[in-house]
């Protein structure tokens, strides 16, 4: 069976052509090794697909005949995803990653109000609205 086909049927990708494009562009290796679409795979083989930010592995259990309802993908492939590739979806790891490389430029409005989105829902786990300043603090100015 075709790799770009047996994506597609057990719905790693929503479309074949997005299968088909991501194997083009050398994101989907066989056993290590990059493959076409076209390409040929076995039961056993262990592919890897880079979706970023995750890298997910897979190993081809049975060759299905058509496309798989989401219940019946288990009985022909074996996801052996690390946890750590798994956990750089979770939304609060996200959230730590802020970074923007040097010389990007301001933020835009969009990246300004999701990164005070981001500040105002507690990040760092303390409430300024409930913050009252020591007494010592207020003889001092």
């Amino acid at each position: 069976m075709r790799v770009d086909k047996w994506l597609w049927f057990v719905r790693v990708f929503k479309t074949r052509t997005l299968a088909t494009e991501y194997c083009r562009k050398g994101r989907v290796t066989r056993n290590g090794i990059e493959v076409k679409p076209s390409q040929d795979i076995n039961v056993g083989d262990t592919l890897k697909v880079r979706k970023p930010p995750v890298t997910y592995t897979f190993r081809v259990k049975d060759l299905p005949k058509n496309r798989l309802g989401a219940k019946l993908v288990e009985s022909y492939m074996e996801n052996l995803t690390p946890p750590e590739e798994l956990q750089k979806l979770d939304p609060s790891f996200m959230a730590f990653n802020i970074h923007r490389e040097r010389g990007t430029g301001r933020p835009t409005k969009k990246e300004r109000r999701e990164i005070d989105e981001l500040f105002d829902s507690g990040f760092g786990g303390f409430d300024w609205d409930s913050f009252e300043p020591d007494a010592d603090d207020e003889s001092n100015e």
